[in-house]
């Protein structure tokens, strides 16, 4: 809560990441298009799977900066690129505070496996990682951009290739970041200590 308070600093952006698996469909029958003003698309309800994808939403919410990506899947190796990607995306960055939450991939390891110890270990000191509590990855921002990227840029759609879902991500991407589209993160420390009932050692003592 206090990380999300501070006020925008290019120097010390705050950039949120998230995975999410994404189903590849493709139809099984044509789709019967609409023939005049007032008929809708006719799709039949079968469809064939071509597998999964992983999209790795990316989002320093205050800037309105994007950089969500698709990627095969979301292994060691991957995680490693999507690193040396944000942290190329922010040159004259002193830190980069990246929220994340606790998956076993999430750390300097897969960048040094990757990139070799010298080049995974500066990467890595670009970054002050910061991770969601356990039972908490709804505080990462980055679950709002999932949420965002699927109703925009998805819908009800069905994507049969990794291929087509990059192009989507990708003019999503585009548009986001020429309209400078931002996260409203209501949830602030105050809201919170009332919604948990917080009190501090202070009151603790003078109550006893």
């Amino acid at each position: 809560m206090d990380l999300y308070a501070k006020p925008l600093n290019p120097k010390q952006p705050v950039v949120c990441l998230d995975e999410s698996p994404i189903q590849l469909l493709a139809d099984a029958r044509e789709c019967i298009p609409a023939k005049k003003p007032g008929e809708i698309l006719k799709r039949d309800s079968e469809y064939v799977r071509h597998g999964m994808a992983n999209l790795f939403a990316v989002v320093e919410p205050k800037a309105g900066k994007h950089l969500t990506t698709i990627t095969k899947n979301r292994k060691s190796p991957k995680f490693a690129q999507m690193l040396a990607k944000i942290e190329q995306a922010y040159p004259e960055a002193e830190t980069i505070h990246l929220v994340m939450d606790n998956l076993s991939t999430h750390g300097k390891k897969p960048l040094i496996t990757f990139f070799g110890e010298k080049r995974g270990d500066a990467i890595w000191n670009r970054f002050t990682p910061h991770f969601t509590p356990k039972h908490g990855s709804w505080l990462n921002q980055a679950e709002m951009e999932i949420g965002i990227f699927r109703r925009q840029s998805l819908g009800k759609s069905r994507i049969p290739d990794i291929g087509s879902l990059r192009r989507r991500a990708g003019a999503w991407n585009r548009r986001a970041n020429r309209k400078g589209l931002k996260i409203s993160w209501k949830f602030t420390v105050e809201k919170a200590r009332k919604k948990f009932h917080y009190k501090n050692a202070e009151s603790i003592r003078s109550r006893n």
